[in-house]
């Protein structure tokens, strides 16, 4: 079953409670990343990006998105779990892209952990595919 009314909008501070649940739900919070200090990260770049998807006036979905210039980023999607291969993450993802792409990105990343294999095909079948690079990364600030 597909749900076709999303609505998708950008990220308002009354959310942040709501996004934060759904993100703890989705397993996409670890210690290294604080989710509030994330929420205020991104409210200083770009966002517009940073996109929520509801269904009958209740947050089910959300996406970052990111563009510096060189590159676009994909972060933090998410689909509450009673609500996933129903279609929600890839309007969300279709969304994000096409607003990515209004501003002149040529191209975007995102990062998936290699054993989330589910997640892998999902991309995959979006049009994502294995650049054959390794992501490195460096804290610059402890969240935790």
């Amino acid at each position: 079953m597909k749900i076709s009314e999303l609505e998708i909008r950008q990220f308002e501070e009354c959310d942040r409670k709501a996004v934060i649940d759904l993100w703890q739900e989705c397993s996409l919070t670890t210690q290294q990343n604080n989710p509030n200090k994330d929420i205020n990260r991104k409210m200083k770049v770009n966002p517009e990006l940073f996109l929520v998807g509801c269904v009958k006036g209740e947050l089910v979905a959300t996406v970052m998105g990111g563009y510096e210039g060189h590159r676009g980023w994909i972060n933090y999607l998410a689909v509450k779990p009673a609500m996933q291969r129903q279609g929600l993450a890839k309007q969300l993802m279709q969304f994000v892209e096409e607003k990515i792409a209004q501003l002149g990105c040529p191209k975007i990343n995102l990062q998936v952990r290699s054993s989330n294999s589910a997640v892998i095909d999902f991309y995959a079948a979006l049009g994502y595919g294995d650049d054959r690079v390794i992501g490195l990364g460096k804290r610059l600030e402890k969240d935790c």
